[in-house]
């Protein structure tokens, strides 16, 4: 597994390595879920960048290239969300990564859904995926994160069945605008840094925030 990446990255003056954990279900039965934006924003950066993910490393499907010469690793882990640092931490331990290195994508309902927010850091909020992450790293909460809004159950709705439904017409164009956002956020992140990155984006991002906090969707 330590291909040409690997091998280029110990040349003298190469760009550290990135490595971008989306979370999610695996199987056919959550694709297209709530739950599974994380993995959905791994496909979208995978394909727009032309980097396969198919490949099986730490747990994960795979998949690794370089974005402008910044060497880049790709995963979903495929131990099931509650699982995810059985993948993600012996994944930053393999190749030796910072956490300031890593940056986890997941699904967040205190964001309206279609909206995004870049964080530097933080805790798990309640998020059962990010809290095995933070277990799997040592409790160390020094990562960055896409939390990709999905918005709020209705009514009386269970939280848990809302984050294994299937997204509705109107969220899921709102959903398929969002990534493509992602992607351009990430590709930000490798040219620019996060710190740039995350104010230039979330101002951006916080004008959608208001304009779709009271939509229904």
């Amino acid at each position: 597994m330590h291909s040409v990446i690997a091998r280029r990255c110990f040349c003298t003056g190469a760009p550290r390595p990135w490595l971008f954990v989306g979370l999610g279900n695996p199987g056919d039965k959550y694709r297209g879920t709530r739950h599974n934006v994380g993995f959905e924003m791994i496909d979208a950066f995978a394909e727009s960048q032309g980097i396969p993910m198919s490949t099986v490393h730490c747990k994960a499907m795979f998949g690794q290239g370089f974005v402008d010469d910044v060497p880049v690793f790709l995963a979903k882990p495929q131990t099931y969300m509650n699982l995810s640092g059985e993948s993600a931490g012996p994944l930053a331990a393999y190749y030796k990564l910072p956490l300031n290195r890593v940056l986890v994508f997941h699904d967040d309902m205190d964001l309206p859904c279609g909206v995004l927010r870049l964080q530097l850091k933080g805790g798990h909020g309640s998020h059962n995926g990010l809290k095995s992450v933070i277990y799997h790293f040592r409790g160390n909460r020094e990562f960055a994160r896409l939390r990709i809004g999905i918005g709020r159950p209705p009514g009386q709705m269970d939280p848990k069945a809302f984050l294994l439904q299937k997204f509705n017409r109107t969220a899921r164009e709102r959903i398929d605008v969002a990534l493509q956002e992602g992607v351009d956020a990430l590709k930000l992140v490798l040219s620019k840094g996060l710190t740039e990155s995350t104010r230039c984006f979330n101002r951006e991002q916080k004008y959608k925030h208001i304009r779709l906090q009271n939509l229904p969707t």
